[in-house]
């Protein structure tokens, strides 16, 4: 379980190197070089055209990295060997070479001492101690950080996929849960959310299944139905709790930009009182513009009716 919990650091490091610096440009260029190797079978192009003879091509199509993904991601910089290494020299790879692969917490030890301490108090440490793993939820070729992402809804596609992708499948959820547990169906669970789906379009599950008061954390401490958050002020204030959370990586630059911190909210969530109606915009611009011609047209029969009213007094 230790080393279970560990693999969630692959989410909250800073950088995928631990404490070690990125690689200077001529390092990359041989990293990207090395790497390209094991793509040249570990890609669509090596299923389509294996550069070797006798491979298993149904089991390499299940170990496929796609290459413009992997540069984007946190290991995007990293060499395959960085945590492949002994077994995976030589092809065919050794049968044991699974069990050689580096641990996250060779790279992220000090992270995953603190993520540990509240994964121990997650539902999926309760119910799912004994197969729960990191890598059920952090894909280390696809996974960037948020602070890299940037855009929102970039960064809730991203999450939301990895909650959905068990809790929204019944056949990836029962290879997970205990003997006999059926999936709870999440759409009657989230019935009392108005436009569920949308919010989950809108919004990490992790806004709200994880602890709200430390806004400027993001807890690994999942917490079941029963603890998760369900006040909607939480949210939608002008003071949203996603300012800290959700939209934190950008407030910088939106500030810069236009001058206050909540703009980011104004397109990204709808928020009384801080957040454009698109429907409402028009509608009172169209309001403005009638009241503009109505004022400009009753100007014009005043100027109409007085010029007739004094060229019948002057015949």
């Amino acid at each position: 379980m230790r080393g279970a919990a560990a693999l969630l650091a692959l989410l909250a490091a800073p950088l995928a190197f631990g404490d070690d610096p990125p690689p200077t440009p001529e390092e990359l260029v041989k990293i990207r070089a090395a790497n390209a190797e094991c793509l040249s079978c570990h890609s669509e192009a090596g299923l389509k055209k294996p550069p070797k003879e006798g491979m298993d091509l149904k089991k390499l199509r299940s170990h496929l990295v796609h290459l413009d993904t992997f540069t984007a991601s946190d290991h995007g910089q990293m060499a395959c060997t960085k945590c492949h290494g002994d077994g995976y020299a030589e092809h065919p790879h050794a049968a044991d070479a699974k069990d050689e692969i580096a641990e996250c917490q060779d790279c992220h030890a000090r992270k995953a001492m603190r993520i540990e301490r509240q994964f121990d108090k997650s539902v999926h440490a309760e119910n799912l101690s004994d197969t729960f793993t990191c890598k059920t939820c952090h894909n280390a070729h696809t996974m960037a950080l948020a602070s890299k992402l940037r855009d929102p809804h970039k960064i809730v596609a991203q999450d939301n996929k990895i909650c959905l992708d068990c809790h929204d499948s019944d056949l990836a959820f029962a290879k997970m849960a205990p003997d006999n547990k059926k999936r709870p169906p999440i759409d009657e669970i989230h019935d009392w959310l108005p436009n569920t789906r949308l919010h989950w379009k809108a919004v990490r599950c992790v806004e709200c299944h994880t602890p709200t008061e430390d806004k400027l954390s993001l807890s690994h401490e999942i917490q079941n139905k029963d603890k998760a958050e369900k006040k909607c002020a939480t949210c939608h204030s002008a003071n949203s709790s996603l300012n800290a959370r959700l939209y934190r990586h950008l407030q910088a630059e939106e500030q810069n930009k236009y001058g206050f911190l909540n703009s980011v909210m104004l397109s990204s969530a709808y928020v009384v009182g801080a957040t454009r109606n698109p429907t409402l915009d028009k509608a009172l611009i169209a309001l403005f513009i009638a009241t503009v011609l109505g004022v400009i047209g009753h100007g014009i029969v005043r100027i109409i009716t007085t010029r007739l009213r004094r060229s019948k007094n002057h015949d």
